[in-house]
């Protein structure tokens, strides 16, 4: 005897919790950025300009104060990227290793939390190893307040 597919409800797409004691300890609002290391920061940003539609948003390097790396992130709608590359002779070794260890590719994906002390303490809790503590960085315009965790590199 066939069945009619459309009349089947086996299922259900929904918000529904399965437990309703159950409480989201991580809200997560969305992505912040991804960033990635890079051979050539300067031409990957361009690639995703020129050929993506991307816009400029922000530079760190020689100009604005940091000598050991140069970054460019580039934007759009919702999705910010970051590319990052290691200066010829900086003091930051971890770019370059990574960089001859994996080649380019992702090094952080940075969630958008409400409260990222909070997210620390609940993920720590649970097992979670920190890379660093929760830490407030801020410029003349703005300030954020963030923290990573430690990641499984060889899987990348």
């Amino acid at each position: 005897m066939a069945t009619d597919l459309k009349e089947l409800s086996n299922f259900s797409y929904s918000l529904e919790k399965i437990f309703p004691e159950a409480e989201d300890f991580l809200p997560i609002l969305g992505t912040d950025y991804v960033e990635y290391y890079v051979g050539n920061a300067k031409q990957a940003a361009h690639f995703y300009k020129t050929a993506l539609g991307f816009q400029s948003l922000a530079y760190a390097g020689l100009e604005t104060g940091v000598k050991d790396r140069t970054s460019y992130v580039v934007v759009q709608d919702k999705i910010r990227l970051m590319f990052t590359t290691p200066m010829p002779k900086g003091e930051n070794k971890k770019i370059t290793e990574h960089l001859d260890k994996h080649g380019d590719g992702v090094k952080v994906i940075a969630l958008w939390v409400e409260d990222a002390t909070k997210a620390w303490d609940e993920t720590t809790k649970r097992g979670a190893q920190s890379y660093f503590e929760p830490r407030t960085e801020s410029n003349s315009s703005s300030f954020s307040n963030s923290h990573l965790w430690r990641y499984y590199p060889h899987i990348c």
